[in-house]
């Protein structure tokens, strides 16, 4: 009994010395498992790093003018590479350059052969003495004339009166009372705003191509002048949107005197209008009202889901950039087939959508034929509205709560299924932005809204607008009211 109560203490002396090497061993297990966590938090942390770094235009919603050195490249020719050379290939008939009607012709000048190819006569010089055969063989050389500025110098005389004697002075007419004209004046503001150029640049072209000597401060008063002269066209502009029936929205970051703003683009049927504001619902307010009767094309940006609860549709190619860098980033198996899934499913919307564009399918057709696909939508984003995947459940709980909005464009006339005409009309901006750096006050905020009206708008229209903005500033000098750039809908 002693020998077994011995052996019993010893076994109770190990198993103790063993539970606590357990204890020990279990505190490093805990510390290795602390470190693993902090190790696998930092590695994604630096995979969320690498992924942001890796965003372009094609897999989120950053603008294509941010595809820089600093991210992926975006692939531009996806395929095998073609073995066509470069160039016009067999067959082709090519473009040629047209001749200049005979009526714009500034001057002719005919060429005779001084010798005959067969027997070597002389062959005689003028055209009114030679004996031509058909019509003449046409070379057109077009050629800028020498430029330079055409300086009017108006005398402001002092006159007296036969029959009092006293002296009168001429006033100057009110047109004329600046030191440029209306079309100086034009140019100033079109180089700045639709050549995109920096204020140095015009002064330096100004002077060097057409000998006009204009300060910077000139340049800018010129600007400012243009500004004033389409303030009526533009605010119509702004009137009519209220009464559009559907509208393309989009904005873009700006400066004003370093603090943070925003370039908006309203694009109605035949017109643009910008603004220069900040980025909350109330700007849509203030140009569009309390409530907007027409159908609202935006993405979802959460000042477009506040103000208007209409008829709207949101952006399919801001969907499937979401949807790309989601599938880009994930190693989930089941995020990436709800990714290819919904891929799948945008791609058969967008060929039906193009046979419709294209005519082989009527309205009706359309329709009827998107019902499986906007089923198969609606599904998808209720299978994975309780996603553990964060980015995955926003954009399931969009398509289920937004469902309608995705669709209008189906149904309703002049609605396309992306907002891409509004995005072309920011383009114009964010390039003038990084030459100019945005603005310094709020009468160049206002410049800049009204000119880059006035600018996209004669584009859409077809218009002249170095001569719009010409004629305007000749009238605004006159007090006259400028010609109007609503445009007229035609049954």
């Amino acid at each position: 009994m002693e020998r077994l109560r011995e052996e019993v203490e010893e076994r109770d002396e190990r198993i103790a010395e063993l539970q606590k090497q357990i204890g020990e061993k279990e505190k490093e297990i805990g510390e290795k498992e602390r470190q693993i966590g902090e190790k696998e938090k930092q590695i994604a942390d630096l995979e969320r790093q690498l992924a942001l770094r890796k965003q372009n235009s094609t897999n989120s919603s950053k603008p294509p003018s941010s595809d820089g050195l600093a991210g992926e490249q975006r692939l531009r020719r996806r395929g095998k590479k073609s073995r066509r050379k470069p160039g016009g290939q067999p067959g082709h008939k090519g473009a040629h350059r047209s001749l200049v009607p005979a009526e714009r012709v500034n001057q002719v000048c005919p060429i005779l052969p001084e010798q005959c190819q067969r027997c070597g006569g002389a062959l005689p010089r003028e055209l009114e003495q030679a004996q031509t055969v058909g019509t003449p063989q046409r070379h057109q050389v077009t050629e800028l004339p020498a430029m330079g500025a055409h300086v009017t110098e108006y005398q402001l005389h002092c006159v007296a009166c036969e029959k009092c004697g006293a002296s009168t002075h001429a006033v100057l007419p009110r047109e004329l009372q600046g030191n440029f004209g209306p079309q100086l004046t034009a140019l100033v503001a079109y180089l700045t705003v639709v050549c995109r150029m920096p204020r140095r640049v015009v002064e330096a072209l100004l002077q060097q191509v057409l000998g006009v000597e204009m300060s910077l401060g000139s340049t800018q008063k010129c600007w400012e002048e243009a500004s004033q002269a389409v303030a009526l066209p533009c605010q119509e502009l702004e009137e009519q949107l209220k009464e559009e029936p559907v509208l393309n929205v989009d904005e873009t970051g700006w400066r004003t005197n370093g603090d943070k703003r925003y370039l908006w683009a309203f694009v109605a049927w035949r017109f643009v209008v910008y603004t220069v504001a900040s980025r909350g619902s109330e700007v849509l307010v203030r140009l569009l009202g309390a409530t907007f009767r027409g159908v609202l094309c935006s993405d979802r940006f959460s000042a477009y889901l506040k103000y208007h609860s209409g008829r709207a549709q949101f952006c399919w190619a801001h969907l499937k950039r979401n949807l790309l860098g989601i599938l880009d980033l994930t190693k989930n198996s089941t995020v990436e087939r709800f990714c290819r899934d919904a891929l799948a499913a945008h791609a058969r919307l967008f060929r039906l959508w193009h046979k419709f564009r294209g005519g082989q399918i009527d309205r009706r057709q359309l329709v009827v034929r998107s019902i499986p696909i906007q089923k198969r939508i609606f599904t998808l984003a209720e299978q994975h509205l309780n996603s553990s995947h964060r980015e995955v459940g926003n954009l399931a709980l969009a398509l289920w709560e937004h469902n309608e909005r995705l669709f209008t464009f189906l149904e309703q006339e002049g609605v396309e299924p992306t907002n891409n005409s509004a995005e072309r009309a920011l383009r114009t901006g964010v390039q003038w932005r990084k030459i100019c750096f945005g603005n310094r006050s709020a009468t160049g905020e206002l410049a800049t809204a009204r000119l880059l009206t006035v600018a996209e708008t004669c584009d859409l229209q077809k218009l002249n607008i170095l001569a719009y903005l010409s004629v305007a500033i000749a009238a605004h000098r006159r007090q006259l009211r400028p010609a109007t750039l609503l445009p007229t809908r035609t049954a």
